[in-house]
C-alpha cells in the first residue's frame, strides 16, 4: 500500500510515518522538507504534488496552520491564513486528489479537539477544525469509486506541550495519536471524525 503522508516531518506526522513504515510504502511530504514538498495554501502546489508522486492508495494529512490568539487581536490575515492553509488546504487535498487515489482508497484529514471543546484564543482554530469535520461528513456522501474520507481529531500533543514549556502530562503522546490515523487507513469507516483520545 502506497501512503502519502502530508506533514510527515512534523510531530504527529513523524509518529504516523514511524507507525506505518514497516507495513506500507510511505512517501513523506513537507512544506520545506521531506521527500516531496507542498504548500497547502496553494492549490497549484497540491496539484503539482500529486503529479510528482503519482497514484497512491491513501493520503494522510497531518498538516495545516491556524492562528491562536484572543478574538479582538486576531487580524484579517490571521483568519485568512487559517482558512486558506488548514481548512482549504486539506479540502483541496481531497478535491485535487480524487483522481490520484486508487479505487477504495482513503483520505484522512486533521481537525482537532478545539472544534468541540473551544477555549479562549481558539476562535480561528475552532472555526477551521469544525469546517474540516463538516466537510468530511458531506464529502463522504459524494466520493467516487468507493473512496473514503475521514478526519482525526487530536488533543494537545504531549511533545508539543513540552516544546512550549508546559506540562506534557496534559497531552497525548504523538505515538498514541498516530494510531487514530492507522485506524482510518485500515478500517472501513467514512465521513467519520476519529477522536484520538478514544483510541489511546
Amino acid at each position: 500500500m502506497h501512503v502519502l503522508v502530508i506533514g510527515g516531518t512534523g510531530t504527529i506526522g513523524s509518529a504516523v510515518v514511524n507507525l506505518l513504515t514497516d507495513s506500507c510504502d510511505v512517501t513523506v511530504a513537507g512544506h520545506t522538507s521531506g521527500e516531496v514538498q507542498v504548500d497547502l495554501a496553494r492549490a497549484e502546489s497540491i496539484r503539482q504534488l500529486y503529479d510528482a508522486v503519482g497514484p497512491v492508495d491513501a493520503v494522510l494529512s497531518c498538516a495545516g496552520e491556524a492562528a491562536f490568539g484572543a478574538l479582538p487581536d486576531l487580524s484579517d490575515d490571521d483568519f485568512s491564513k487559517s482558512l486558506s492553509n488548514k481548512l482549504m488546504g486539506q479540502v483541496n487535498l481531497v478535491r485535487h486528489g480524487l483522481d490520484a487515489v486508487r479505487d477504495g482508497g482513503v483520505f484522512t484529514l486533521t481537525s482537532g479537539v478545539l472544534s468541540q471543546e473551544p477555549m479562549p484564543g481558539s476562535a480561528a482554530i475552532s472555526l477551521v477544525n469544525a469546517g474540516i469535520e463538516g466537510f468530511v461528513r458531506a464529502a463522504a456522501l459524494e466520493m467516487p469509486r468507493d473512496l473514503r474520507v475521514n478526519a482525526v481529531s487530536p488533543p494537545w500533543v504531549a511533545e508539543t506541550l513540552e516544546a512550549m514549556g508546559k506540562d506534557p502530562e496534559g497531552g497525548l503522546p504523538a505515538a498514541m495519536v498516530a494510531k487514530a490515523y492507522r485506524e482510518s487507513l485500515e478500517g472501513d469507516m467514512t465521513g467519520t471524525t476519529i477522536d484520538a483520545r478514544e483510541r489511546a
